[in-house]
Order: C-alpha cells, then structure tokens, then sequence
C-alpha cells in the first residue's frame, strides 16, 4: 500500500530542512547498494564518485531558491547509456573489453544532471538488453533483493533491483519489448515507458538535437524507447516533466477504457487473472466505461513482426560480433542477418497495417488495459527459456504502436506478489496517462 506522502515528495521534503540531506542520501545509497543476493544490481557503482557529487552538487547549489526540480533525487542508470569516464558494457564482457570508456556523458545522463539528480551508478542489464529476465552468463542473473529465489526480470534488471533495494528512488531504464514494463511489476514497483517519438525529439533538451538516445546504445531503434522504474505512481509525472518534458496534466475525467478480454488471456496463471480482475474492479469508479474487447485475431502476428525487424536491427548493430554473446541472442542476431530486403520490406508493411489496427482502437478507448505478463514470477533455479515468447505476446502490440504504457504492481491492491498492469494511451498522451496513474495512486492511498 501507498503511504500518505510519497517518495519523492517525501525525500524533497527532507532536503528542504536538512543541511546535510545530500551527503546523507548518498550514504544511504551506499549502504544499500548491491545489497541482492547476486550483488549486482550496479554493473558499475563507485561509493567515492557518488560523495564527491553530492558534496560537488551541494557546494555549487546552496540555495534553495535556484535548486533544480530533481536535485538531490538519487537515480541509477542503466549500463547502456554512457557516463563520462566509464565503460558502457551493455551487460556483454565483450563490449567492457573492448570499448574505452566514454568521454562525455550520453544526454540522459546530462538530463539527469541538469534536473540536479544524484546518479547513483550504472545498473544490470540482459546481455544487450536483448531478453526479458535478467539472466547474464556475464555478470550473474540479477536476483531480487526482497526474494533471491526470484530473477527480477529484463532487460532493465539492475534498474528493479536497484529501486527495490531502496539505493535509487527511481531507476532510468530503456523499453523495446517490455523491458520496463515487465520488470517493475514482478519487483513490486510502477513503470513508465515513453511514447517511441519522445525518445527522438529534441524537445527540450538543447544539447541533444538527436533526442535522450544521443550517447545511448541501441538494441532495436524502430521500438526503443526510455523510461523509468520507481516505487509509486504518483512520483512518475514530476519526474517525467524533468528528465523527458513531458507537460503535467489532469487525469482524465471519464476515460472509456478498454480491457483485453480474458479470452486472450488463456495462458495467464490464476494469479494474474485475480489482480487483473481486481484492477478492473478498482477502476470502475474512475471510468466512463469499462468494455471488453478481444485482441487474438488481430495481435496475433505481432510477435513475429516485432522479432523479425528487432532481430535484423540488433544484427545490423552487432554486426561480426554474434558469437561473441550468449547462444539464444547469437542465434537470433544470426536469424535476424538473414533477412532479405524483400522479407524485411514485408514486415515494415505489416507494421503499418498492424499500427493502423491501433491507432483504431486508441481512437475507440482513452485508455487500454491488459496483464503486463502472464506470469507473476520467475524462479531464478527454473529454465526461463520459454518465458520470453509467451510475455512478448502481451507486451510487443504497444512496443508496435509506440504507445507510452504504465505498469502497476497488482500488490498496490493487495493483489498476488509479482503480477502487473499495463495502462496504456496513445502515443503522445503521456501526460494524460501518467496523470491518471497518479489518480489511481492517489485513490489507493485513501483506501490503504
């Protein structure tokens, strides 16, 4: 349940009044750190870098008038982005070995500074960023800290961890398939990935004319897009109008909402299907309508499209290297080499058709909701390896689309351990979207 203050308000509120806030939340972080049972939600975490930045941010920030909106905010970033004077491994040995280390900061990593964040240090990730368990032959699978018998989840692995070990508040991760959305919910927390074009629009960001990517390693560009983890739907907005601009907005009055009917659902364990029926009882009150609509005939190729040109882009990045990396993304980098221009062409058609489909239904639905994956858990000592396929299934219709999506954690309600909820708009309408997760978030908290 949600306390009455949130996080970040709450932490905001703490810096306001105490003169060594900084120097205190760094140290929290510190001691949190890597606290897992793998010890590695950090692929690179340096205790006497994050002292120095905090002592430099409070040296060059002292009053309170000129503070920036996140200053202070501990949040992690996660190892595909480049920090100045590290190494962007991309969760692969290879790239640690033979990439020197960045020059310059990537431009998330400028926002995040320029908005007055304390980095705490570069997270885990799935071999790059291409899987959606947290599984690294590499750098170890990353464990839960609540649970070391549960995998957190991918690709944003270290990004959970690192909030639900409480050393970050929030956590920058990246989302192609799901790679946000299906990590926050099964490690309890709320996620938020962007509308794709937000990622690509200079926007705001003056020293990035190539969007929040400039400085970021890509794993598929036609559905890569930012975002980022963190514990409470009500801090999501705030700190999406820092990093990215998104414009703060009322949550929609009486939104028509779209739930996918469990027809399409028949592969979900018992737990998912009681949150998810719990979800749609709770946003009853908050809804001009809640109707049933049945995706299966429509989504039913939006796997296969999505896995055909991710595979042939990530191939087209990592080009000569497939063997460097674990079997299951060789073989598919290899597959997705072996694509013809008329193949792929094929697919790029079936994307618009596909995409036509969902720009239908956002124009019929507000919102849509569905299961942010049919399984609540991953057991880190059971073979993972035919998760991927069955949660791509919920996930790859909005990566399709573009749409931002939030993810709730069923556990908000008293819902089974590790189950989620996508909310999703349509693209462009992230400020609605995270205004009305902000509501739901606001209504648990009354009933808590």
């Amino acid at each position: 349940m949600l306390e009455p203050v949130s996080p970040l308000a709450a932490l905001r509120r703490a810096i306001a009044t105490a003169p060594n806030a900084l120097t205190a939340i760094a140290a929290h972080s510190i001691s949190r750190a890597n606290s897992n049972a793998s010890r590695n939600a950090y692929l690179n975490f340096s205790p006497d870098a994050l002292l120095e930045e905090a002592s430099r941010l409070a040296r060059s920030i002292p009053s309170s008038r000129f503070r920036p909106p996140l200053y202070g905010i501990p949040i992690s970033l996660k190892d595909c982005f480049d920090l100045s004077g590290t190494v962007t491994t991309c969760g692969s040995r290879f790239y640690e070995i033979n990439t020197p280390p960045a020059r310059r900061d990537s431009a998330m990593a400028h926002t995040l500074r320029s908005a007055g964040a304390l980095i705490t240090g570069k997270t885990h990730l799935h071999q790059l960023a291409y899987g959606i368990t947290g599984q690294n032959p590499d750098y170890g699978d990353c464990l839960q800290p609540r649970d070391p018998a549960l995998l957190t989840g991918g690709s944003s692995s270290g990004a959970a961890a690192s909030v639900q070990e409480d050393s970050a508040l929030a956590a920058i991760g990246t989302d192609t398939g799901g790679s946000i959305r299906v990590p926050a919910p099964l490690c309890g927390l709320t996620g938020y990935r962007a509308s794709h074009a937000l990622a690509y629009s200079p926007g705001p960001w003056r020293h990035a004319p190539e969007g929040l990517w400039q400085g970021g390693a890509h794993l598929a560009p036609s559905f890569d897009t930012v975002g980022f983890l963190l514990r409470d739907p009500r801090d999501a907005a705030p700190i999406a109008n820092a990093l990215f601009g998104v414009p703060l907005a009322a949550p929609p009055a009486a939104p028509r909402i779209g739930f996918v009917d469990e027809a399409f659902l028949h592969d979900a364990t018992p737990a998912v299907l009681t949150a998810y029926r719990a979800w749609r009882r709770h946003l009853t009150p908050f809804a001009a309508s809640l109707e049933p609509f049945d995706p299966t005939t429509r989504w039913a190729d939006s796997r296969e499209i999505f896995g055909a040109i991710q595979a042939a882009e990530a191939a087209s990045l990592h080009a000569g290297n497939f063997d460097c990396f674990e079997p299951s993304i060789a073989q598919r980098l290899h597959t997705g080499a072996s694509y013809s221009p008329a193949e792929l062409a094929e697919f790029r058609r079936r994307i618009d058709l596909f995409r036509a489909h969902m720009e239908e239904l956002h124009r019929r639905f507000d919102l849509i909701i569905l299961p942010a994956a049919p399984v609540h858990e991953l057991i880190a000592a059971e073979d993972q390896s035919e998760v991927r396929g069955r949660i791509l299934r919920y996930t790859t219709p909005f990566s399709l689309s573009g749409s931002p999506v939030v993810s709730l954690p069923g556990e908000l309600l008293g819902a089974p351990r590790g189950t989620g909820l996508q909310l999703a708009a349509a693209p462009g309408c992230d400020g609605i979207l995270l205004a009305y997760a902000a509501q739901i978030g606001q209504s648990l908290v009354a009933t808590s």
